[in-house]
């Protein structure tokens, strides 16, 4: 007998709950940010999240919390110290967000972190999904959080394509109301590694015998024709020190982060020394880089390589970096 919606029946929705939350309770990854429940800890987990792989974000998370270990530790360092921590992720308005609200929690609320997600929707940086996830696991506020893993699993398990509406009330319905916090992130979990966008694993599904379509629902995933881009940056080492240039803090991208000079694509193949390959967003660059000497009257500062890590760099320049092995 599988889940309807609406309404799910609460025999079959007890049933689901139980099934879920046995499943999570012996397959959970071991998650850094899963060893407690420390709302501040939690709260970075999230929001380094959104967007970003599991696996892109376990090294980030634990640079980023060995250098700010608690939020008085965050809220009294530099944006620039932020940036440079949050350097790779991508996504840097979210860090400055995060740096806002650690400001707004130490010196307007003494510290306190909120524990509701009504409050927790008022700081900045923290949407709708993010504050039922941090009420949930950090406070155990019943609260359903909806992400698009959750989406997906309520979508195939309902048989039917559902609205926002309906995807929140079929996911408050089946909540835990015991463990809000550990059922949201097993459906989360659920649709990151069992049922999956492409090829979901049903013989390995907890609920399969309540799914609707046991995967055979078309999962509608919205995603932007992705663009292509050639270009090319001069990695110039001098002394000890690297010529590095500073975006405008007015820029719409990426403001007062560091790059390498760029080059025009007009010189032709002479003197790149090796190519890699960089996504932002909706566009996939193809990097030409040269090893070799920035123009005598370039814009932009000379800094010693010992400095260069502490600097928040644009992902892509501490990638070529690495690569020529400055960093």
């Amino acid at each position: 007998m599988s889940l309807h919606w609406p309404p799910v029946q609460p025999e079959l929705a007890s049933r689901f709950r139980r099934k879920v939350l046995q499943w999570f309770d012996h397959n959970k990854r071991d998650l850094p940010w899963r060893q407690d429940r420390d709302p501040y800890r939690v709260w970075v987990s999230e929001i380094m999240l959104q967007q970003t792989r599991v696996a892109a974000v376990i090294e980030h998370y634990k640079n980023f919390i060995g250098r700010f270990p608690s939020i008085e530790k965050l809220a009294y360092a530099r944006q620039s110290s932020v940036l440079a921590a949050w350097s790779g992720l991508g996504y840097y308005r979210r860090a400055r967000m995060l740096h806002a609200a650690a400001k707004e929690i130490v010196y307007k609320r003494a510290g306190k972190f909120p524990k509701t997600a009504p409050e927790l929707r008022r700081l900045p940086g923290i949407g709708t999904y993010s504050s039922a996830a941090i009420a949930s696991i950090a406070f155990d506020e019943p609260i359903a959080a909806v992400d698009g893993n959750v989406e997906r699993v309520l979508q195939r398990v309902s048989g039917k394509p559902l609205r926002s509406r309906e995807l929140f009330e079929m996911a408050g319905h089946l909540l835990s109301g015991d463990r809000p916090g550990d059922f949201n992130q097993a459906m989360m979990e659920l649709g990151a590694i069992i049922c999956a966008p492409r090829q979901p694993r049903c013989l390995l599904c907890p609920i399969s015998e309540l799914c609707a379509t046991r995967g055979e629902l078309a999962y509608v995933q919205k995603t932007r024709p992705q663009r292509k881009r050639q270009v090319r940056y001069i990695v110039d080492c001098r002394d000890g020190s690297v010529f590095l240039v500073q975006r405008e803090k007015s820029a719409s991208l990426m403001p007062g982060m560091w790059e390498l000079p760029e080059i025009p694509l007009s010189l032709g193949s002479t003197g790149i020394s090796f190519t890699l390959k960089h996504s932002i967003t909706i566009t996939n660059y193809a990097v030409n880089v040269v090893l070799g000497s920035v123009p005598k009257h370039a814009h932009g500062k000379w800094v010693p390589k010992s400095r260069v890590v502490a600097l928040p760099l644009t992902g892509l320049a501490r990638k070529i970096l690495r690569k020529a092995q400055v960093i």
